[in-house]
């Protein structure tokens, strides 16, 4: 079947009315296959986004889907509680005629929602006010969720940010050396079980009760937020897929590491790694103006450090990838994993370098923040 006539069957089964009169491919993204589709009636156009969910990375549908469609209409409650709106700050799903929010056809799980009209995504940051926007959309997510009910969220994949436990899986692909690669890396290997302990800090300070389990996003690259077409500013969270339990310090250092790398993560001239303050500190700003005073002390207190533990978790998974033979991370060449590896772990050495400024800059923005 055609995709125009897939969308066709799908749109019946979504109560969607009306004649389809445009479609095309919405998205650069390798997971998920994504539509934009246009529906007319009397004069009426509406728009929405279809997409085919990738059911071999996301195993369970179910799951899935009742995260984010409960995540969702509880965000739709805050932003509305706080006068905004919620068309635009928050992606709306649409339940099928099965009563589930995905629809299975054709050996595939298709959902839909709400396209959001005049805005648009960005793959790079054109200056540093886009990134501080970003930081905000991505601090009103935090905040809008901070009373979530957590027992109802599903953990869809296991251990997805589990620190300690990348590490560990390294050391058994480093054992088995199944591509007999084990030898040409060990500097980096070195790199990874000389800040170990590392890995722990986050899981220790839970295990303290000094930072909450929290609702996180898990991928807070720059092209998951839009950007209104009119006012350029961050105006909504989207590609929910992995919203799951985890500390908000993830999010923040993921943000980071991608955002705040002044070349491309892939880039193998390592001269070219750094991290750039300026960019660090108008994410931070962005980010605390809207979710400070929801962060416990010992969050705040450690926003610098999650970017050098989630670039150094990034780092070792590319490493691991390389020496099982890149079975996971989508490769162009065969070192595209390792020149990724020594990428992440110069930038984990930059951002030692420069941690403690990166703290001070941290605490006078909090302390702004919270007056």
């Amino acid at each position: 079947m055609s995709i125009q006539n897939e969308i066709k069957v799908l749109a019946g089964h979504f109560n969607i009315e009306g004649e389809l009169i445009d479609f095309s491919v919405y998205t650069d993204g390798h997971i998920n296959s994504t539509y934009r589709a246009t529906f007319e009636k009397d004069d009426v156009v509406e728009r929405y986004i279809v997409q085919g969910i990738n059911t071999r990375v996301f195993k369970n549908p179910d799951e899935l889907m009742e995260n984010i469609v409960n995540v969702t209409k509880y965000l739709k409650e805050r932003i509305e509680e706080r006068g905004a709106d919620s068309s635009r700050q928050c992606l709306e799903f649409l339940e099928a005629d099965t009563g589930k929010y995905y629809f299975s056809h054709n050996g595939k799980c298709w959902r839909i929602y709400r396209y959001i009209d005049k805005s648009y995504t960005l793959n790079y940051i054109k200056n540093r006010s886009f990134f501080e926007s970003a930081g905000k959309a991505f601090g009103r997510f935090q905040r809008n969720l901070s009373g979530y009910p957590m027992e109802t969220l599903n953990e869809t994949i296991k251990d997805f940010h589990n620190t300690p436990k990348r590490v560990e899986a390294l050391e058994k692909s480093v054992s088995a050396d199944v591509k007999g690669r084990a030898n040409s890396v060990e500097n980096e290997i070195k790199f990874v079980l000389d800040r170990k302990e590392d890995a722990k800090v986050l899981l220790n300070l839970y295990k303290e009760g000094l930072i909450p389990l929290r609702v996180t996003h898990n991928d807070t690259k720059l092209n998951n937020v839009l950007f209104d077409e009119d006012t350029n500013k961050a105006i909504c969270v989207i590609d929910l897929d992995t919203i799951m339990p985890g500390f908000s310090l993830y999010d923040f250092g993921d943000a980071i590491r991608y955002g705040g790398n002044t070349t491309k993560e892939d880039d193998a001239n390592l001269d070219n790694v750094n991290i750039s303050i300026e960019l660090f500190k108008s994410y931070v700003r962005g980010f605390l103006s809207t979710c400070a005073k929801a962060l416990t002390k010992a969050e705040v207190d450690h926003l610098a450090f999650s970017a050098k533990l989630m670039t150094y978790e990034c780092g070792v998974r590319f490493l691991t990838d390389y020496l099982d033979g890149d079975v996971y991370f989508r490769t162009e060449y065969p070192e595209h994993n390792l020149v990724r590896a020594r990428n992440q772990f110069k930038l984990v050495e930059e951002i030692e370098n420069n941690l403690t400024r990166m703290k001070k800059i941290v605490e006078e923005i909090y302390l702004e923040a919270i007056k």
